[in-house]
């Protein structure tokens, strides 16, 4: 039982935020993404705009069943190495 891992809010003005192959599972836990910071560290399929704004509409790695286990060791990587 991992329910922490997950949340859906299939109430909210932008479900979903991305297009999906499916909305049975879409995890809305990280509605915004904690890997944006990382820029290009965060393996996720983004891009930037012509106004060099990092734009992740294409990526759905926060929204994936697996999401949350991949931010939480990227995020624990990124700081294990910046120390």
């Amino acid at each position: 039982m991992e329910n922490y891992k997950y949340f859906k809010n299939d109430k909210c003005e932008y479900f979903p935020c991305h297009k999906t192959d499916s909305e049975a599972f879409f995890n809305c836990m990280f509605c915004y993404c904690p890997l944006y910071f990382m820029d290009e560290k965060c393996g996720g399929g983004f891009y930037y705009t012509e106004n060099d704004i990092k734009c992740c509409d294409k990526c759905l790695i926060p929204h994936k069943e697996d999401g949350y286990d991949y931010i939480m060791n990227k995020i624990r990587t990124y700081f294990d190495n910046e120390r």
